[in-house]
């Protein structure tokens, strides 16, 4: 399989252009409600556009405090970071849709690329379930060598990865290109490969599971289920 190599000005733009779509929504809602408070004297309609715009700053601080980590450099090449801010960002990104969050990750400070990497599974993990449920995150560092190995499992109605979302993690998309629509799973395998892990996909009826596992360890599971 020949993995795509992208450009790094192409994929900084991506990103970017990823971002940029995430607090866009909120952010041309803030405006819409100062708009209101500006034409209009109606109290009850005033007081709609103040929670509008109070609701709505609250989701572009989420969405941006996620991709800040999620994206973002976060501390100086090889940093590590509390998996309690990690927790803290994605309870925060998820507090007004219908997903719930199980965090089922002991607290502790994790190369920053692994962090990273449970973020952006939770985002897929959140695409796959559109009409919302639950997705459950587990990490383990029980294995022999002390290697984290991490689980992200999206359960509800329907759940489904898109079909282009397992080639776009493996490096490989059907069309060998990425826009910024498919950035984010692109932008996820390379955050696995740098932290030396593998992905492997598991769907199941109304549940989908990624798993993160450390390289040799998915090359010794996936020999055994050929065997």
């Amino acid at each position: 399989m020949t993995v795509l190599e992208l450009d790094s000005l192409d994929l900084a733009a991506l990103l970017c252009s990823r971002v940029c779509h995430d607090v866009i929504s909120p952010v041309g809602a803030i405006v819409n409600g100062l708009e209101v408070l500006e034409d209009e004297k109606d109290p009850e309609m005033r007081t709609f556009a103040l929670d509008l715009i109070r609701r709505s700053a609250e989701t572009a601080s989420a969405r941006l405090q996620f991709c800040r980590l999620a994206f973002g450099a976060a501390g100086s090449a090889g940093a590590s970071i509390d998996t309690g801010e990690a927790e803290k960002v994605v309870r925060g990104l998820f507090a007004d849709q219908k997903t719930q969050l199980e965090w089922n990750a002991p607290r502790a400070l994790a190369p920053k690329n692994q962090v990273k990497l449970i973020l952006n599974l939770c985002l897929i993990a959140a695409g796959a379930i559109p009409r919302g449920g639950v997705i459950i995150v587990r990490t383990d560092t029980a294995a022999a060598d002390g290697s984290l190995r991490i689980s992200v499992t999206a359960k509800g109605a329907n759940a489904k990865l898109a079909g282009h979302t397992p080639g776009l993690l493996a490096g490989a998309p059907e069309n060998h290109s990425v826009d910024a629509h498919a950035i984010q799973p692109f932008y996820t395998g390379l955050v696995a490969r740098a932290s030396n892990m593998s992905l492997h996909v598991t769907t199941e009826a109304d549940s989908v599971t990624i798993e993160a596992l450390p390289a040799l360890a998915l090359a010794t599971v996936e020999t055994s289920a050929v065997a």
